[in-house]
């Protein structure tokens, strides 16, 4: 890698380590072994390449969102699964990553407070949330956004609505936190109006 690839990496592990605003340009250097011109050469300012590690963090989280079939698997439209055991099973891979990424949560939540003080950040993300909705729609409901756009946005709403709660409870108090078939659950009762005992799973 060339110090501009170093340089994105070290300040990934940075921000997973100290986070946002404890990460200084000496931290970057010292963890990607280049220099500090390097990072106004190469990004022009520590903030920009902090913004873009964050963005580049989130998106390695998301893929614990993809669920990976198994080799040789008819992936076809009759093998999909249904729309309800998608989302329980997309939230159940989130849920099962947290012991393991809980640092990217925390770096999220921290981002979040800082946008108000920070107009560059705060563009730097409008971009990519809103692509994010639609990854969230395809991925936990299934939603497909080029074939039915406007589905996959209010879909991606509820579900990054949804995704920050979920994110807040389970650093807050993991054990009454809510378990992907409690979430589930909850969906079918906002769905249908009220869910009999003997209909739950």
């Amino acid at each position: 890698m060339g110090h501009r690839e170093d340089l994105l990496e070290g300040a990934k592990r940075c921000l997973l380590e100290k986070g946002y605003a404890r990460t200084t340009a000496r931290d970057i250097v010292a963890a990607s072994g280049t220099n500090l011109a390097s990072i106004g050469y190469h990004y022009g300012s520590k903030e920009a390449l902090l913004n873009l590690a964050f963005l580049k963090v989130t998106e390695e989280w998301g893929d614990v969102l993809t669920e990976k079939p198994d080799e040789g698997v008819d992936t076809g439209a009759e093998e999909r699964k249904a729309p309800l055991d998608q989302f329980r099973d997309t939230w159940q891979r989130v849920i099962d990553s947290y012991a393991e990424t809980r640092s990217v949560w925390q770096l999220q939540m921290e981002v979040v407070s800082r946008i108000d003080q920070d107009p560059e950040l705060r563009k730097a993300l409008m971009g990519p949330q809103r692509e994010g909705r639609d990854g969230l729609a395809e991925n936990m409901l299934g939603i497909d956004a080029e074939k039915d756009p406007e589905r996959a946005r209010v879909a991606g709403l509820f579900c990054q609505a949804l995704l920050a709660g979920v994110m807040v409870q389970w650093m807050m108090d993991s054990e009454s936190a809510p378990s992907a078939q409690d979430l589930t659950d909850g969906l079918k009762v906002v769905l249908e109006g009220r869910m009999a005992p003997d209909e739950r799973p």
